[in-house]
């Protein structure tokens, strides 16, 4: 394919919106716009990737370093747009309203008796906690739904110091919303400061950390006043008791119980989904040098960067022109630079694009009956013979020539 064919169109700087490096570096060699759109080149690189993971169901050719489970692979990155539990003793991976983790009760008490106390303003779990001088583990944290399927009043409970995972929730009961005021009087709740205790015609769901848990501080359901030394069991109970609470980072994993990182990324692939941008955004940000885009040989969009150098005294786009078409009948994909640039800007952008391999045809190396070989991340050129371009079988035989010909 020739250069122009792609409407390629090399930036000399990194755009101002940059979000990460490897991003900069796509808008920069003319794979995707400043406003992360795919542009024609971009689109070539997705549709190699896509023919590479027809061939491969892993992502072990790909090299990058991912976090994954059995059902979703994720790139770490710090502007992603997930937050994933990773441990990383074991390598448990889980998007975090998913994740789950070994609960530890505090030091088991015995029972207290349930005492009613006047807790004005009071309707937070902070303000809660700070006028009680108790810490935030030992309170019992309300939130309160409607269920869509059928209308009922859905009572969540978790401790204190956790939030709800309104993903787990969603398993457990099935599409909710918000419970209106109406609704949550109705219950025999008062907002701010609800507990499970004495209501009407609920669902009561109470995360399985709370019976593990002793004498917690939970609302009185009546507004300015909460209880003292409920206990699950005695004073409640719940109609499901399931795992809906939400991991945080340093929370034990439940795996091996070593602790939870929290980490920024993004999905690459889900069950047999795969999200390429996500993919190419992920290489190029694993993938780089001080120059440009330097992608492994599977996943650049061409094989070779195929280049001439306009001559003074001798036509050198000839002679690149049946260098190309030998390549492509050795089943090499090739982007063919043909553009009437200087030296300077050609290899410039050859950088920026990040093929494997380099050919460079001039009008000093043609007299010889040689061409320019360079790998991407080579610092050094070698002369090839024009000859050995011919009966190539692929990309293996190509690579060899970088080993055998001398400068």
């Amino acid at each position: 394919m020739k250069f122009h064919d792609l409407q390629i169109q090399t930036q000399r700087e990194f755009p101002s919106n940059m979000r990460t490096e490897g991003f900069g570096w796509l808008v920069r060699a003319g794979y995707i716009t400043r406003a992360g759109e795919t542009l024609p080149l971009g689109r070539q690189a997705i549709a190699r990737l896509q023919a590479l993971t027809h061939q491969s169901s892993s992502f072990s050719r790909l090299a990058l370093p991912v976090l994954a489970n059995p059902q979703e692979i994720f790139f770490p990155a710090a502007t992603g747009s997930l937050e994933v539990m990773h441990c990383p003793s074991c390598g448990y991976t889980a998007r975090q309203e998913t994740a789950r983790f070994k609960r530890i009760p505090f030091t088991k008490e015995e029972p207290l008796r349930i005492e009613k106390v006047l807790t004005p303003d009071c309707n937070t779990i902070e303000s809660l906690a700070k006028f009680l001088s108790v810490p935030k583990e030992k309170t019992t944290k309300a939130l309160m739904f409607t269920r869509l399927a059928d209308g009922k009043f859905v009572f969540a409970a978790v401790r204190g110091d956790m939030q709800l995972s309104e993903t787990k929730l969603k398993t457990v009961v099935g599409e909710f919303r918000t419970a209106t005021a109406e609704e949550i009087l109705k219950s025999g709740a008062a907002a701010g400061f609800a507990s499970p205790i004495g209501l009407r015609d609920a669902l009561v769901v109470a995360d399985e950390l709370l019976p593990a848990s002793t004498n917690l501080v939970a609302g009185a359901n009546e507004a300015g006043y909460h209880f003292k030394n409920t206990n699950y069991g005695r004073d409640y109970r719940a109609e499901i008791v399931a795992d809906v609470a939400m991991a945080n980072a340093g929370y034990p994993c439940a795996v091996c119980e070593g602790r939870l990182d929290s980490v920024r990324a993004e999905l690459l692939a889900a069950g047999a989904t795969y999200y390429f941008e996500n993919i190419l955004y992920a290489l190029a940000e694993t993938y780089h040098d001080e120059k440009g885009l330097a992608f492994p040989d599977d996943v650049a969009p061409f094989d070779v960067y195929l280049m001439h150098i306009p001559g003074r005294e001798s036509d050198t786009l000839a002679p690149a022109e049946e260098i190309h078409r030998a390549l492509q009948t050795a089943g090499l994909s090739v982007l063919f630079d043909d553009r009437a640039e200087r030296a300077g800007v050609k290899f410039n952008d050859a950088d920026l694009i990040g093929c494997p391999i380099r050919i460079t045809v001039g009008e000093k190396n043609l007299r010889e009956g040689m061409v320019e070989l360079k790998p991407r991340k080579a610092k050094e050129n070698r002369l090839i013979s024009l000859k050995s371009l011919n009966g190539l079988e692929g990309r293996t035989d190509l690579w060899a020539l970088t080993a055998n010909e001398t400068t």
